[in-house]
């Protein structure tokens, strides 16, 4: 992770590097400007506790953790692969675990996951940063979406979700469960309890994403409608879990430049202080996470500022810290790791492959101190897009440069080894055997899901082992490559820069592959990277 020491004082220009404590006593929103889509997030104690949606990336569920809800540590990972591991042995973009929900019940933590090809699961753990349980799927179907548990003061269990139109040919509906005291069977279905066509708001749509909360006799719904991009926060409350629920708009952009603040959780502090977290799409940067902070007003909670005092917030850009206490306020101000030396006999928890791994992937033995990825062919010839073995992480800041040392061992042409930017377009800059020899080589391929060429620089003479590879991006996502033979001189290649895309509901990644020309080759080719450094000015 990236740490600096208490009391240090952040520059203003904190989005960019990654931290989002002011070292004053405030903080500037995003307190994560790295893609963690539809956070959820509860507080235990003194610890807070956030997961978010990881789609077809695994490991999946990432676990962070914070003592302050504007420091956060990658701490774990819930799902180290995802289910039904054959189906998603190869990438299944834009599938697998949409928004999650984490809650603490009868001394354990709860996560309710969906798959919206498959239904809703539900796993487990004594403590988040230890083994969770494997899936369980508690109702099965195409489209259901979004779960969130509720244990009332009977000690029942609900739960509410949504439904994905592309899946089930419905949307803009809340229903609700009833469960088990186990909380994997599903012992009524409520029906919908709420339904979005029927809200008296112009262009209320694409209701989603429900957090089910009970507080002063009202049963309360938050959940974002409008869309991603362009959304807004709305709340619903009833005396009967049932219904039937009022509603409000409690807050959208307003005059800000965050569009479509929605999508989150309301967490308090022992201080007694509410607080909102939630995402904001920032197209090729991702979904970053913002903290609002929340009053209630009238039996309504009120997120943001609201400089009218209408009751709908707008969101903050820069803010007092939450009053967490003690025990978190003096807490080193931190964000998610992204360099990596590859010195431990462990990925970093940055690292997400595009399916489920393989064991024979890589090593971290083979060469103590060095990452060695075994080359694999890709599904489709020359398209890297459809490739399970990338080894990607999320963009962690608006501006940021990455470089590796890298080694390509191999004796077949077509063989090649590299630094990527991931999206619908991708680009890498790497080594691959050509002509016998090895060659600097920078790839582009636009729409490589629609099966757009690849275009390919080739630079012939040999470049010296190790080479070092670079990527800088600026604001945009506008990525310029380079390379070089001693990791001082690097040398532009390429004279247009590659702008970063998003792909399927996720942000642009940035990683290492190595990929071979045919399968069970002569070669046995293999890539030794040494290191992996970011550097965020």
């Amino acid at each position: 992770m990236t740490v600096l020491p208490p009391g240090s004082t952040v520059a203003a220009a904190t989005p960019s590097l990654g931290i989002s404590d002011l070292g004053d006593g405030r903080y500037r929103n995003p307190v994560l400007q790295a893609d963690y889509s539809d956070p959820d997030a509860i507080r235990v104690g003194d610890d807070y506790w956030m997961i978010a949606s990881s789609f077809n990336h695994a490991p999946g569920l990432p676990i962070l953790h914070s003592k302050d809800l504007v420091n956060w540590e990658l701490v774990n990972h819930a799902l180290p692969r995802l289910v039904p591991e054959d189906y998603f042995a190869i990438p299944q973009h834009g599938k697998g675990v949409w928004a999650p929900t984490i809650r603490f019940h009868a001394g354990r933590y709860w996560i309710y996951y969906p798959d919206p090809d498959f239904g809703l699961y539900v796993i487990t753990a004594a403590d988040p940063r230890g083994e969770w349980t494997k899936p369980v799927l508690v109702r099965g179907g195409r489209g259901l979406i979004d779960p969130c548990p509720l244990w009332d003061d009977s000690g029942r269990l609900y739960l509410i979700h949504g439904w994905a139109k592309s899946r089930a040919g419905i949307s803009n509906r809340l229903s609700l469960l009833v469960l088990d005291a186990d909380g994997t069977t599903v012992e009524r279905d409520l029906g919908v309890i709420i339904d979005g066509d029927k809200v008296p708001v112009s262009g209320f749509r694409t209701l989603e994403g429900p957090k089910l909360y009970r507080r002063d006799g009202w049963y309360y719904v938050f959940a974002p409608a409008g869309g991603v991009a362009e959304g807004w926060q709305s709340v619903f409350r009833a005396r009967n879990i049932e219904g039937p629920y009022e509603h409000r708009i409690v807050m959208d952009q307003g005059a800000t430049p965050i569009n479509g603040p929605h999508q989150g959780a309301w967490v308090d502090t022992v201080a007694g202080e509410d607080w909102f977290l939630h995402f904001q799409d920032q197209g090729a940067y991702g979904r970053v996470v913002h903290l609002q902070p929340m009053a209630w007003k009238d039996g309504w909670p009120v997120m943001g500022e609201d400089p009218d005092g209408d009751g709908k917030g707008q969101p903050v850009l820069v803010h007092k810290k939450p009053d967490v206490g003690p025990a978190g306020a003096a807490g080193p101000m931190m964000a998610p790791a992204t360099s990596d030396e590859f010195d431990s006999r462990q990925l970093g928890l940055q690292w997400q492959w595009q399916a489920n791994p393989q064991p024979g992937w890589l090593s971290l033995d083979a060469r103590p101190g060095h990452l060695r990825l075994f080359a694999q062919p890709a599904p489709k010839p020359g398209n890297l897009y459809e490739a399970p073995f990338l080894l990607l992480q999320k963009f962690p800041a608006r501006e940021f440069t990455v470089t590796v040392k890298l080694e390509l061992w191999s004796q077949a042409d077509g063989d090649c080894a590299g630094l990527m930017v991931f999206g619908y377009d991708y680009a890498w800059i790497g080594l691959k055997r050509v002509k016998s020899s090895v060659s600097i080589v920078l790839a582009t391929r636009r729409e490589a899901v629609k099966g757009g060429p690849q275009e390919e620089v080739v630079l012939q003479g040999s470049p010296g082992l190790p080479h070092y590879l670079r990527v800088t991006v600026r604001e945009g996502a506008q990525c310029t490559f380079s390379s070089s033979n001693d990791g001082k001189y690097f040398a532009q290649v390429g004279e247009v820069p590659f702008t970063a895309t998003v792909s399927r509901w996720v942000g642009a990644k940035v990683g290492v592959f190595a990929s071979a020309a045919a399968a069970g080759g002569p070669s046995g080719a293999h890539a030794d990277f040494d290191w992996f450094h970011v550097q965020i000015p």
